[in-house]
């Protein structure tokens, strides 16, 4: 899971957005980024990345074979809020485990962004019922490269002891990937 950035050409501010692929390390994922997002051009950059193997106790596993449908799937959300007298819409970016969007949208709705974040007349997004709407929910699967979608599954299964995924943060050129601390 990488979270890329870029300033196109002719835009005022930094724009962004997350790229999934399966990979056995960053540098191997880098060209599909740079050709996910060509407009990027020269200043694209990762502002940060995930090694995605534990969500909410699951255990995430590719495979070759695609799961039951049935089956707990990875879901990425977006989230979207504002806070009072400032000019932005902040985002919060959400992986859940669940078995459908609706339930993905649920979790979304538990967490402190979705709860602190928004006033009368400005809320926190995820679905109209509610004033809120899921700026963007999508399953994993669907969103990966289409190569990648047709030859690999994602495939969640309960664990225990699993240790967090660790979130790199910083900003790393794509041509200097060979400096970036824990690419694994």
């Amino acid at each position: 899971m990488f979270l890329a950035g870029c300033l196109p050409t002719g835009r005022n501010t930094e724009q962004h957005d997350v790229y999934f692929a399966i990979g056995s390390n960053v540098k191997e994922l880098l060209p599909g980024i740079i050709e996910w997002w060509p407009e990027a051009g020269r200043s694209l950059h990762i502002d940060a990345w995930r090694v995605v193997s534990n969500v909410a106790g699951f255990g995430v596993h590719v495979t070759t074979e695609a799961p039951p449908a049935n089956n707990t799937r990875l879901f990425f959300l977006n989230l979207g809020g504002y806070r009072h007298g400032e000019f932005e819409e902040f985002h919060y970016k959400i992986i859940a485990a669940a078995t459908s969007k609706g339930d993905a949208i649920r979790q979304a709705k538990q967490t402190a962004f979705y709860r602190h974040t928004g006033f009368k007349g400005a809320p926190a997004h995820i679905d109209d019922k509610y004033g809120v709407d899921v700026d963007d929910v999508y399953e994993i699967q669907d969103i990966l490269p289409a190569g990648m979608r047709q030859q690999y599954h994602v495939s969640l299964q309960l664990q225990e002891g699993l240790s967090e995924d660790e979130i790199h943060l910083g900003y790393f050129k794509p041509d200097a990937v060979d400096k970036w601390s824990g690419d694994s």
